[in-house]
Formats: structure tokens, sequence, C-alpha cells
């Protein structure tokens, strides 16, 4: 039997969280978008009121901590670059925008743990 690879778990990951955001109302805009090499996992509206800029993080175990703690301020950095470069792109400049974290605890053959933190991390520009 072969264990799964990280980006098939991440893989995973991100399909249930898209599947977990479209149960409750949100529009998937877009998975996986880079700019340069920053990336975010999700874009979404939600219920077409806000922008929602999604941060997947997945684990199988929360030995080490809670798949959330796993989000460093580099890693936010690069949500924000991604950020700024989806919203450009798509001249959506002023749009109401947020950052989400989904966390997934999942063991092998066990129903996955979802949360949902809104507004989980802010641009810490002044």
């Amino acid at each position: 039997m072969s264990s799964k690879s990280t980006r098939e778990i991440g893989h995973e990951g991100e399909e249930l969280a898209a599947a977990y955001l479209e149960s409750k109302g949100y529009t998937i805009l877009e998975r996986n978008y880079h700019f340069e090499h920053a990336e975010v996992d999700i874009v979404a509206y939600d219920n077409e009121t806000c922008i929602v800029f999604v941060e997947v993080k997945r684990r199988s175990t929360n030995r080490y901590g809670e798949p959330e703690a796993y989000i460093d301020q580099e890693k936010m950095e690069n949500v924000y670059k991604a950020a700024e470069a989806w919203i450009y792109e798509r001249k959506m400049d002023g749009a109401p925008i947020r950052f989400d974290i989904i966390s997934i605890l999942q063991a092998e053959g066990e129903a996955p743990e979802i949360r949902h933190f809104e507004n989980a991390f802010t641009r810490g520009r002044s």
C-alpha cells in the first residue's frame, strides 16, 4: 500500500474545503491561484458580499499543533501578495476582502474535522 504524497493530501484538503464553502453558500471563483512564487488556495465570494482569500491547512494529527498553527507570517505575506495580484488582474480594487483559514484534521480512514476561521489574519500594513 503506497502512502499519499503531500501534494495529493493538500489537493484532497482543498477539495474538502471547497465543498464545505459551497455548502455554506459561498461561490468558488478560483482555486490555486499563483502569482510569481505566491499562491492562494481558494478565492471565493461570501454570499456575493465579500471576496474571500482562503488558506487551507490539512493534517492527519494535531500532535505537533493544530493545522492552522502552520500558517506563519511568511505564508500570510505570500497570500497577501497573491490576493493583491488577483484583485489587480480583475480590476476589482476597492472591493471588500477578507482572509480566512480552513483547518482540516483528518486521520486516515476517519471523517474530517473542518474548522473555518473567518478574518483569520489581516494585512500588517500601517
